[in-house]
């Protein structure tokens, strides 16, 4: 059975002045990602597509935003015994990264089925690894344990008005770049990217449409939107590694009111649109990163009529970190 966790208020962990001093405050750190397009993927999709590049920021994903603004919040003595977190992906290396740009610890602790080529991030960055077995349970009872040895703060992943914060400075830029985009499809997963980007791009055009991408073995935003609460799948099977928690109490709310829906893609259509950004875009892209393309490719949203006005979309290339090895068996697999 799934379990549903209870809704949280109403009121928003972050806001569009909340994001504007995240950009203010990591202006210093953080890349002004480019925008791509591509007349090949126009003709196919029968839209204008309008890539933001998160593939290219610092540690090769948009969770260094988030982390950045979250390490760089804080006072000089809550900072000083450093930080921790527990992920087995992106944000583990950026927040390494950002803590090593304060010159604070970081406590990173990692499930043993963590990609490989992310441990090595985090360790590259500074990353004190601790690892834990693959359950939540596991990697919050590690870093409670952390915590208490170590003094250190903890950061989340994306259930913290600061890490949301952060995220939203994506919107800023590319809204900035492309005014006239109509669309933002986002990638979701504990729904801290797309709540930041929502939350920002609705205040700035309201009439914005925002959809989240989520990969058909990892479901659980569609479900929770359909359910109008928060569903906890018991177990989840992508190729999408990136894409497979569940929605945080701070983000739901987010996700509930701001996004437009949710488009659910299988990981057949998640590894044929890593393939076309490779091939036709010339970007290094890894699976969770590429399913934007794959949603706007997908007969679910080619399809229905409600969307065909649908005609500037922003595509958000959220990461670039991937185990090689895993996606040429995917796309042998595929022959």
């Amino acid at each position: 059975m799934e379990a549903k966790a209870e809704e949280s208020s109403n009121e928003y962990a972050a806001d569009i002045s909340s994001i504007k001093e995240a950009q203010e405050r990591i202006s210093a750190y953080v890349y002004k990602t480019p925008v791509l397009c591509s007349e090949t993927l126009d003709s196919i999709s029968g839209r204008n597509l309008y890539f933001k590049c998160e593939c290219f920021q610092k540690g090769g994903a948009f969770k260094f935003r988030g982390a950045c603004n979250a390490v760089f919040s804080l006072t000089d003595d809550e900072a000083a015994n450093g930080v921790v977190t527990h992920s087995s992906g992106n944000h583990a290396a950026a927040l390494s990264l950002a803590a090593k740009i304060r010159g604070i610890p970081a406590h990173i602790v990692v499930p043993k089925n963590a990609p490989k080529c992310k441990v090595e991030n985090v360790v590259r960055y500074g990353g004190q690894v601790i690892w834990s077995e693959a359950t939540l349970q596991s990697r919050e009872e590690v870093a409670r344990k952390v915590l208490e040895d170590t003094g250190a703060v903890l950061i989340h992943p994306y259930n913290d008005g600061r890490i949301i914060s952060g995220q939203g400075t994506i919107s800023l830029e590319l809204l900035e770049q492309i005014p006239e985009i109509d669309t933002i499809i986002v990638p979701i997963s504990g729904g801290g990217l797309i709540s930041g980007i929502a939350l920002a791009a609705k205040s700035l055009n309201p009439a914005i449409r925002i959809f989240a991408a989520e990969p058909k073995g990892a479901d659980d935003a569609a479900r929770s939107k359909e359910e109008g609460a928060i569903v906890i799948l018991p177990e989840t099977n992508t190729i999408a590694d990136g894409l497979r928690a569940s929605l945080g109490t701070l983000t739901w709310p987010v996700v509930r009111d701001l996004v437009d829906g949710v488009i659910v893609v299988e990981d057949k259509e998640i590894i044929e649109a890593t393939r076309l950004c490779y091939e036709t875009l010339k970007v290094a892209v890894e699976p969770s990163g590429a399913i934007g393309l794959a949603a706007v490719l997908s007969g679910s949203f080619r399809n229905n009529p409600v969307w065909n006005d649908c005609k500037n979309v922003g595509i958000v290339l959220s990461g670039g970190n991937l185990d090689l090895d895993v996606l040429w068996e995917s796309l042998k697999s595929r022959v």
